[in-house]
């Protein structure tokens, strides 16, 4: 059967030479007569998997000497707890609240501590990212946290606020490795991988390692402090070996593309293509404001509910499938992560032209 071009927002799409390659290895890896799923986390063979995993991200990403890279079993709900439960020294926390994700995440972390909402964008229904011109932040406050990419209403903080000395939190999911990032800017980094890096069931968190602590929030359980994670090498436990192996094969075809630099232009380029199209369509128009728009998550709207459905369906039967708006939003949404190649946005602006044509 022939592949479709998949718009998911997540799980999302993966590179064909990275799941072609799973496929060649599924039954016997590195000649070991088993497969990645089979093989003990104990051992040398899967040492080298986590080890050159946290190698290649580090180069994707230029990652400091003292930040730590974690391979966090759980995804984005989990990381809205660890983060207050390991970062709250002082009990305050900054929210910017650019989204459905970072709401919920500050709501979480009122269970641990003061949580302000230093700015929203809720008034404006997400569209657009909250103006920071006349917000500060507490100066006691453990940390400010945000959602880099916004992944429901597809908008981007294309510059980050200046925090000074408080550490900068930040959820990477939806845009993780989709454009160099510098890391020095933050404190701590997460993101669950199964939108732009692998399968789901994993976070991969990089901190600075001063903000690894020992005296987390009271009652925090030994699986969900950073310290775990750092003392251990990710190998505290049984780790979710596959979804490393799977996100380590990522990192190295990232690498074999040009690295970050090469997939912001390509990135880039996708993007265009299709914002380009929505900004000079009689029919559809895009959801979020031009100055804040995501690479990586595109929404758009006709303004009709009983046409977005007519339009998702009929992309469907040509091979165009996810479009569907987050139910929050409805419309449509196409997500172009980095597997998503060029060809399938030129084959989604062509089959939208022909779609508003026939209206």
């Amino acid at each position: 059967m022939k592949r479709v071009y998949n718009f998911s927002a997540g799980p999302a799409v993966l590179p064909e030479e990275v799941l072609k390659e799973a496929a060649d290895e599924m039954m016997n890896y590195e000649k070991s007569g088993m497969s990645v799923m089979e093989i003990s986390h104990r051992t040398e063979l899967f040492r080298t998997i986590i080890e050159e995993a946290e190698q290649d991200l580090r180069d994707l990403m230029h990652i400091p000497d003292n930040y730590r890279v974690l391979f966090v079993q759980g995804g984005g709900h989990m990381q809205f707890a660890m983060v207050p439960m390991n970062l709250m020294k002082n009990g305050k926390a900054d929210y910017l609240v650019s989204g459905l994700w970072s709401k919920k995440a500050a709501k979480e972390a009122e269970m641990y501590g003061d949580v302000r909402i230093a700015a929203s964008g809720e008034a404006d229904n997400f569209t657009s990212l909250p103006d920071l011109r006349d917000v500060t932040f507490r100066s006691d406050a453990d940390y400010v946290y945000l959602c880099l990419n916004n992944t429901i209403y597809g908008t981007l903080w294309h510059e980050l606020p200046e925090t000074g000395d408080i550490p900068l939190a930040a959820d990477i999911s939806s845009c993780f490795l989709s454009e160099p990032l510098d890391v020095s800017r933050f404190g701590l980094l997460w993101g669950g991988v199964q939108k732009n890096v692998g399968p789901a069931g994993m976070a991969i968190v990089i901190i600075r390692e001063d903000l690894i602590r020992e005296d987390v929030w009271p009652g925090t359980p030994t699986m969900l402090r950073y310290r775990t994670y750092a003392d251990s090498n990710s190998l505290y436990n049984t780790p979710p070996v596959y979804c490393i192996y799977i996100c380590g094969k990522v990192f190295r075809w990232l690498k074999q593309q040009g690295g970050l630099e090469e997939m912001k232009k390509i990135n880039q380029e996708k993007a265009d293509l299709l914002y380009d199209y929505l900004d000079h369509s009689r029919l559809f128009r895009p959801i979020a404001a031009k100055k804040d728009r995501s690479l990586m998550n595109v929404t758009f709207t006709s303004g009709d509910a009983e046409t977005d459905a007519r339009f998702v369906k009929e992309a469907e039967a040509k091979g165009l499938m996810n479009l569907k708006g987050h139910r929050s939003t409805g419309g449509m949404r196409a997500s172009i992560y980095n597997a998503m190649p060029a060809e399938g946005v030129r084959a989604l602006v062509s089959f939208m032209k022909e779609f508003e044509n026939a209206e």
